[in-house]
């Protein structure tokens, strides 16, 4: 099965289920690199569809407040690329896995090693917010070869030739609901149906939505013009705010939202 396989599925079964599929955030390392295997365990019995794991850096530009902190944190307990690898590689999931990192990152490692590395670990996706699309054609080849789809972003101010050029991409679009960075918000934007109608016109693979969605609520409201939901500063507030019982505060979390979605 490839890459594309794996995501198309998790969406399609959604899509069967008449909602939209559900995409949950953590940061590899936060509250501790021991936490992983768990949180994504909880994240997956809560409802979880497809799972993004962020991999923390020092300047992550599309990250709001909360997102930063954990990275913070995850970055002064020592927490590095190759350790998110080994504990992802041994992770026991069914959901497809994407990492959500930052270019300097990949260049660091090498892009063929980190993409070679990563489709080894059991990742299906990359996501790199900082990454031009039109830039990173060669690491698209090399993605398709390993396995590992590239997953382009489209924000409100995406051109129309921007979206013409990811009409090749494969996985999800990640699609951004505001312009800024991300965080919870209490008001979705009401752009949104119409920037995913606009994809829609170019781009035939599915179309998840993220930034900003914090509550069951604004997540049902999402799952009806878009394919997938992404909630991800919501999510790590809530295992912030529980350093207790995080595993279980967070698959209560998610599962609330899955609630919602199935929810007509």
């Amino acid at each position: 099965m490839t890459a594309n396989t794996a995501i198309r599925n998790a969406f399609e079964r959604a899509r069967h289920e008449h909602r939209a599929a559900l995409i949950p955030y953590i940061t590899a390392g936060y509250p501790s690199l021991d936490h992983l295997e768990p949180l994504v365990q909880a994240l997956e019995a809560g409802g979880a569809d497809l799972i993004e794991i962020g991999v923390p850096f020092s300047d992550p530009l599309a990250d709001g407040p909360i997102l930063q902190q954990a990275a913070t944190e995850a970055l002064a307990a020592g927490v590095k690329v190759q350790q998110i690898l080994d504990r992802v590689a041994a992770l026991r999931v069914s959901v497809p896995l994407v990492f959500l990192t930052y270019v300097n990152p990949i260049y660091r490692r090498g892009i063929e090693r980190f993409i070679e590395d990563s489709h080894r670990s059991g990742i299906q996706g990359l996501i790199v917010p900082d990454w031009p699309w039109v830039e990173m054609r060669e690491a698209a080849k090399v993605s398709k070869r390993h396995r590992v789809a590239m997953i382009p972003f489209v924000a409100p101010t995406s051109t129309d030739a921007h979206l013409h050029n990811i009409r090749s991409a494969e996985g999800f679009v990640y699609t951004v609901s505001v312009t800024g960075v991300t965080g919870a918000r209490t008001h979705l934007d009401q752009g949104v149906g119409g920037l995913v109608a606009r994809i829609r016109e170019q781009v035939k693979i599915p179309i998840a939505v993220g930034f900003g969605i914090s509550t069951p609520e604004q997540a049902r409201e999402t799952g009806k013009v878009a394919d997938g939901v992404i909630v991800g500063s919501a999510l790590v507030k809530v295992i912030r705010d529980h350093p207790d019982n995080p595993i279980e505060a967070a698959q209560a979390f998610v599962g609330s939202f899955r609630n919602a979605l199935e929810t007509k």
